[in-house]
């Protein structure tokens, strides 16, 4: 880990990054500006979670020119990066995000309503998709996530994600895939967390292409169930129903 800081910290922002290294300083740059707005301390993490480009080179220019950037490194995988993030976060409010798609106003706004909601994860709920398969694809796994775990929310996968570090050792996640955010959702469920959604209208990307594809999709919808299995028995479900 590179530039941990001396000062207290507030806020940190876990951002994700996988062949990203020509988009790394405006990613940069849209976190910062929303930590601007934010009162108090804070860091931006960038975590690198495999190889590819010199994405991980760029990452440690960034964190050696600028002591609230730091350089994380996790094994591939979104739920690893995510996990690698929050274990070295040395915030008391904690957010995760898509970093390629992430404005830095709706970023702001997540950490606005974090920093309020002391009890609550607050996560982003987007409205819209550039393409259309995108979007059924989407509504066909959260009518999934809802059906599987009882969830309220719409949007399982949106970011940003913000909650406070003491949720953090309740909430237990392990998932190293683009699974964590549906056991976020469903650990919140089983230990009466809530959810506070807020929209969110421009997930347009920075640069790039994005990875899922329709075998990965395929697999996405197939791994709930095996969650379902693990994470939620009956008792569970049955104890988080009757006090929610």
């Amino acid at each position: 880990m590179e530039n941990p800081g001396t000062a207290a910290i507030a806020t940190s922002i876990v951002l994700p990054v996988y062949r990203q290294a020509l988009e790394l300083p405006e990613i940069v740059e849209r976190a910062h500006a929303a930590l601007a707005r934010i009162p108090g301390g804070g860091e931006i993490l960038l975590v690198v979670n495999g190889d590819g480009d010199d994405t991980r080179s760029a990452a440690a220019v960034l964190a050696a020119a600028d002591p609230t950037v730091r350089l994380i490194t996790s094994p591939k995988g979104w739920g690893a990066a995510v996990i690698a993030g929050l274990a070295a976060a040395q915030g008391e409010l904690l957010c995760y995000t898509n970093s390629a798609r992430t404005q830095s106003r709706d970023l702001e706004l997540a950490l606005r309503y974090g920093a309020v909601n002391t009890e609550a994860v607050v996560k982003a709920s987007r409205k819209q998709r550039n393409q259309a398969i995108r979007r059924a694809g989407s509504v066909l796994y959260n009518f999934e996530a809802r059906a599987l775990f009882g969830l309220a929310v719409w949007d399982v996968n949106g970011t940003p994600k913000v909650f406070h570090r003491r949720l953090l050792d309740r909430l237990e996640l392990t998932e190293q895939g683009d699974l964590i955010d549906l056991e976020l959702c469903a650990l919140c469920k089983i230990h009466n967390i809530p959810v506070v959604e807020i929209p969110v209208y421009d997930t347009a990307r920075i640069s790039g292409r994005a990875t899922t594809n329709m075998r990965s999709a395929l697999r996405l919808y197939a791994k709930p169930f095996a969650m379902r299995r693990r994470l939620s028995p009956p008792r569970n479900l049955r104890t988080a129903d009757a006090s929610s």
